[in-house]
């Protein structure tokens, strides 16, 4: 075995480590995770992708199949089911996450290799990959039955494909069966593989599409410039169809099942007859920013009493204004329900805060999620506060608690600042004009711009729903090492 392949094997055991420590040591449990395991117990056992609901088994579509297939691929493997296939579980995860990382290393080498056309850059392949072996991020997310990894190695695997046709988008009008390998490297091929693994990722989280539309802007701009619109509407159709191709058996099970037609999941993940809080959802946008306030207030909504000392005083403009909310909040905590008047005077709440201060609700708050989501010390999983401001106040409540909040906010900032530092050194080492490597960079900047803002306007700023972007990011730091590289090009 050559010294490079012990180098990526130690890589990978390093972070099967990593990932077994948080698997053996802080396994976490999810609200959601019930929910997956019962649809995949219900669909081996009872034939039908349904839970249960007042004694009986009723087909849903309240979460997109994918991930309680993958559950159940495992319960028939191993025999075993829900919390006692857990372990299970998470080892598979494991297998899959590492899988996650050799992809954005993969990615972070055709990025650094379309900047200069030289040999396979080893030390830039070698720096995305041991960046994600070691981020503690997506690894610790192994460690519970939820999408985020399947959901992030899909996305990862989409994005290898769709950077490659951004780079490709350059070669001017060359049939694809004159390409040196069709089916290896074309560029409708690799549209058609991007779109086909959006399109299972979107199985396994609603949201993966974005990636497709990031990746249609880049191309209509590119092709736009080259005046071949035509190419791109057959990019797009030809890519559209086969993103749809996954999702047809689901879309037919809801139209034969439950007489809808249903690609993904509801909005809101709401079971038949059941009230979608519009209003509550609408007022929590003119203040909500901090994910320790989902906890508090969003996810005890139908669940338990809400306290009102626990609403943060942003979420009142008067004296009067926090009167009508308390008056609500002790309806629903009657009888732990919000009903149809209570959601109607949320939103006329909304309206009216809306009203006094627009770019509140349509800038700032979404500005501030954007902190949130990016810049969250990423604790949730662990028995860990997260609390780091004030900094005295929390030092002094528990100073081991503080210096790991602490530790993983200045994490967070060193993952971005990197990868602004890798993608100014993919810039400036890229051809003049926009080709190759400027245009995969572009895509990747678009996709995560294009996800995070999707994000702000969902009804909970969750950190967990940028790790798709994590590979990408680090993909992207990695490019940093690219100065560091011989002349010629051997790493």
């Amino acid at each position: 075995m050559t010294r490079w392949r012990w180098h990526l094997l130690f890589a990978a055991l390093v972070g099967a480590g990593l990932r077994l420590f948080f698997v053996l040591r802080c396994p976490a449990e999810s609200g959601d995770a019930p929910v997956y395991e019962a649809l995949a117990a219900n669909w081996l056992q009872h034939g039908s992708y349904a839970l249960l609901l007042d004694g009986r088994i009723i087909p849903v579509d309240i979460r997109v199949p994918g991930y309680p297939a993958f559950l159940a691929i495992l319960y028939t493997l191993t025999g075993r089911t829900g919390t006692a296939a857990r372990l299970w579980v998470m080892l598979a995860q494991i297998v899959v996450d590492l899988g996650t990382c050799f992809l954005a290393a993969v990615l972070a080498g055709l990025l650094s290799l379309r900047a200069d056309g030289r040999s396979w850059p080893h030390r830039v392949f070698a720096a995305a990959l041991w960046l994600a072996v070691t981020c503690p991020f997506t690894a610790n997310y192994t460690a519970v039955p939820l999408t985020e990894v399947l959901a992030t190695f899909f996305t990862t695997a989409a994005l290898v494909p769709v950077v490659m046709l951004a780079g490709r988008a350059q070669d001017k009008g060359v049939p694809m069966v004159k390409k040196a390998w069709a089916f290896g490297n074309g560029y409708w091929f690799l549209g058609i593989l991007g779109a086909v693994l959006a399109g299972i990722g979107t199985l396994v989280r609603p949201e993966t599409p974005l990636l497709l539309f990031a990746s249609w802007a880049v191309l209509g701009f590119l092709l736009f410039l080259q005046r071949r619109l035509g190419r791109w509407v057959k990019t797009v159709f030809l890519m559209a169809l086969a993103f749809a191709v996954p999702l047809l058996p689901w879309a037919a099970r809801n139209a034969i099942t439950l007489h809808k037609l249903q690609f993904v999941a509801p909005r809101h993940a709401e079971l038949p007859g059941e009230l979608v809080p519009w209003g509550f959802i609408a007022w929590e946008k003119t203040w909500l920013v901090r994910f320790r306030d989902v906890y508090l207030v969003s996810w005890k909504l139908d669940e338990e009493p809400i306290a009102m000392e626990d609403i943060p005083p942003s979420a009142f403009d008067s004296p009067e204004e926090r009167e009508r909310v308390a008056e609500l909040i002790a309806k629903h905590n009657e009888s732990v329900t919000i009903t149809q008047d209570v959601d109607d005077a949320f939103a006329q709440l909304a309206r009216e805060r809306t009203a006094r201060h627009p770019l509140r609700t349509h800038l700032w708050i979404p500005v501030e999620r954007v902190f949130t989501l990016w810049f969250a010390p990423r604790t949730e999983l662990l028995e860990i506060s997260g609390h780091i401001w004030p900094p005295a106040k929390s030092w002094d409540v528990d100073p081991l608690d503080f210096s790991i909040s602490f530790g993983f906010f200045l994490l967070n900032f060193a993952y971005v600042g990197l990868a602004a530092i890798g993608a100014a050194c993919l810039y400036r080492a890229s051809p003049a004009g926009i080709a190759g490597a400027k245009a995969g960079l572009a895509l990747i900047v678009v996709f995560i711009l294009v996800r995070t803002v999707f994000l702000t306007t969902i009804e909970t700023p969750e950190p967990r729903y940028v790790l798709e972007c994590f590979p990408a990011v680090l993909a992207l730091a990695a490019q940093a090492w690219n100065r560091q590289r011989s002349s010629t090009g051997s790493g």
